[in-house]
């Protein structure tokens, strides 16, 4: 991670962030990057999972995370 903070919403709630990449993104959610079954879609396209570190999160951005969830 690394930067300024700035405001960006991830799954419907906004805050502030210092992330830089999605995969930045995930960390500081509590998430493997790693981890299989994790989809996001960032300002209404789904990014592949090759790209998340590669792909920078800027003021205003949209994310939203899909994870699987236990309990089905």
């Amino acid at each position: 991670m690394s930067g300024e903070a700035r405001v960006i919403k991830v799954n419907g709630e906004q805050r502030r962030s210092h992330a830089a990449s999605l995969t930045d993104l995930l960390r500081e959610e509590g998430l493997d990057p790693a981890r299989r079954g994790i989809a996001i879609a960032l300002d209404g396209s789904v990014v592949a999972r090759a790209a998340w570190a590669d792909t920078p999160l800027a003021e205003g951005s949209v994310v939203e995370i899909v994870k699987p969830a236990a309990g089905g």
